[in-house]
């Protein structure tokens, strides 16, 4: 079986700096200060203030409380993209709005937030799916011409840019995800908000540690990410470049293989630098989906639509007719992809994939 992420590999490749990180760890007396970390991050991607937290989906949380965006609020979101996308919106007691997508991208479709748009709107949640980034100019003037917090969910983009503009540089408030099936993981998952706005950091900085301050002055929760986990990301974005140009030689050995086959690969734009946090592909059909999806033991990022799961047969929401977003859910399949996969298996990869195409005069 082909492994999906590398990271046993990754290790053994570095066990022995994972080793002093352990021994320099149980020498502290201080397992929760990650200042130097969230520091030295914020001026790697370009930003003001950086917060580290327990996980993306916090981040995007947070965001949106630090915001206070809640109750009789509405905010946009993609139909097609992990839960977290839509569940943090419900979480703060807003509605969800579901937007369709562009089908080529897999990015929300600025026809379909026009549609929905409406006064009651505050916020939008954007992700850069699976590591790609498409021009946001024309949505980022739309948020702004309407007073829309335009929150950038690059939980899956570590490493990419477009035209030299990083992901995460973008948001009101940005994301990124260390969960295990990242880029860059953290051994216990973790994320970080990006924000240019002091009095938003030290917001968020409350609500993770159970809304405190001076005194315990708002509600809050307990998502700090400790320091062994900020060290780990710490030696893992050492190779963070390396790793990522062995992803794109991948997908380029990928595309020349699937050339004149009828499987559909991401759209990318003029000037991207892709991190490839995953290789997507789209079939004609449900039954081709299977059945590489069964040889491969492949992955379905993402099998329904938001706003098909039975949650929101109780919650509050509204959503466009979202047809793209279910034919990329009825046809989508991600192939494996990390810098760690032999040219072998790459190889292995491909003859699979081919011989679904066999009976096929092409």
């Amino acid at each position: 079986m082909i492994a999906y992420d590398g990271w046993d590999r990754e290790y053994e490749e570095n066990r022995s700096a994972y080793l002093d990180i352990f021994e320099s760890f149980m020498k502290q007396t201080n397992y929760e200060n990650n200042e130097k970390f969230e520091e030295d991050f914020a001026m790697r991607i370009g930003r003001e203030y950086c917060v580290s937290v327990a996980s993306a989906t916090d981040a995007l949380h947070f965001s949106l409380l630090a915001h206070n965006i809640g109750k009789d609020d509405e905010v946009l979101v993609t139909d097609f993209s992990w839960i977290s996308s839509s569940a943090v919106v419900s979480m703060v007691g807003a509605t969800p709005v579901f937007c369709d997508i562009d089908l080529d991208s897999y990015h929300i479709c600025l026809e379909s937030i026009k549609r929905m748009y409406s006064n009651k709107v505050k916020a939008i949640i954007y992700p850069h799916l699976f590591g790609n980034m498409t021009d946001t100019t024309e949505i980022q003037q739309f948020c702004k011409d309407r007073g829309i917090l335009f929150i950038e969910d690059a939980a899956q983009s570590l490493g990419s840019s477009l035209h030299g503009i990083k992901a995460g540089t973008l948001g009101d408030c940005s994301v990124y995800s260390f969960n295990s099936n990242k880029v860059i993981a953290g051994i216990n998952g973790g994320g970080v908000v990006f924000t240019n706005s002091s009095k938003i950091a030290k917001r968020i900085k409350m609500i993770r540690r159970h809304g405190k301050d001076k005194d315990f002055s708002m509600i809050g929760y307990n998502s700090r990410m400790y320091v062994l986990n900020a060290e780990i990301i710490n030696q893992r974005l050492k190779f963070a470049e390396r790793n990522q140009f062995r992803r794109q030689k991948i997908a380029r050995t990928y595309n020349e293989a699937f050339a004149g086959l009828p499987i559909a690969v991401q759209e990318m734009s003029n000037g991207l630098n892709h991190n490839y946090h995953k290789y997507v592909v789209r079939f004609l059909d449900k039954d081709t989906r299977k059945r590489v999806k069964d040889a491969l033991n492949a992955s379905i990022h993402y099998e329904k639509p938001l706003s098909a799961n039975s949650m929101y047969d109780s919650l509050d929401s509204r959503s466009d007719a979202c047809t793209q977003s279910k034919t990329a859910s009825d046809t989508v399949l991600s192939l494996p992809i990390h810098a760690w996969l032999t040219d072998e298996e790459v190889n292995t990869v491909i003859t699979i994939v081919k011989a679904q195409f066999d009976h096929i005069s092409l």
